[in-house]
């Protein structure tokens, strides 16, 4: 019981630590990692049943994905270009980043390799089948081994643009834009865009078609473009 209440200590930060894409964006009072995993497992026990797909792995794969994060910090693309100068990083947040296929896998294997340390310490106080469980949920999620983990990768994706949207609702100076591109380029899962398709409908932000051409299209008509990781 002692080392699984360090665990529990261990992984009870993450209620504290902010998401870092909303504190580059300097929101007021961001979200957690914990309060985003929460939604996300909600949000798959409920459209996860939609895709029959298991519910209880879903659930899982929602409260692990993001344990890593601990001691790995919450790693977004963004964290070795943004620039000094502070107008320069306000212009570069406004939009989504394009990198070469180079630079997309250095990034990937570096945020891999760090969050892959991170996980290994966090679940170093639990039972060897309860390690063992963890990393292989945790391997499943970030390799797309399974319906359920390529389901809630995407399903990753639209809790984020629910969250942006809800700061874009409080602030209309909230850079809404890169999350619908994000969406449109990495979503192609018929529930999911069907859910996406009434986000749309609830909050659809003004003269969004003017500030971008990639405005996601109406039912059914976004289409995944290859993906931004």
């Amino acid at each position: 019981m002692k080392n699984l209440i360090n665990f529990l200590l261990k992984t009870g930060k993450l209620k504290k630590i902010r998401r870092s894409g909303w504190v580059l964006r300097k929101v007021k009072d961001p979200e957690t990692i914990a309060g985003h995993s929460f939604r996300l497992a909600i949000l798959g026990w409920i459209l996860g049943k939609k895709k029959e797909i298991n519910p209880e792995k879903i659930i899982k794969l929602a409260l692990i994905h993001d344990l890593c994060e601990v001691y790995s910090g919450d790693i977004t693309p963004y964290d070795d270009i943004l620039p000094k100068d502070e107008k320069k990083q306000k212009e570069l947040l406004n939009k989504w980043p394009r990198f070469s296929d180079k630079k997309k896998k250095e990034y990937i294997f570096k945020k891999h390799k760090k969050e892959w340390e991170s996980l290994k310490k966090i679940v170093s106080d639990l039972s060897i089948p309860d390690q063992k469980e963890i990393i292989n949920l945790w391997c499943e999620y970030e390799l797309g081994l399974s319906e359920e983990s390529r389901f809630m990768k995407q399903l990753d994706k639209v809790e984020n643009l629910i969250q942006a949207l809800e700061y874009w609702q409080e602030d209309k100076d909230f850079p809404i834009v890169p999350w619908w591109i994000q969406i449109k380029e990495e979503i192609d899962d018929p529930i999911l865009l069907d859910f996406v398709y009434e986000l749309d409908k609830k909050f659809h932000p003004p003269n969004f078609a003017r500030q971008s051409k990639k405005a996601p299209d109406r039912k059914h008509g976004m289409q995944k473009r290859g993906k931004l990781k």
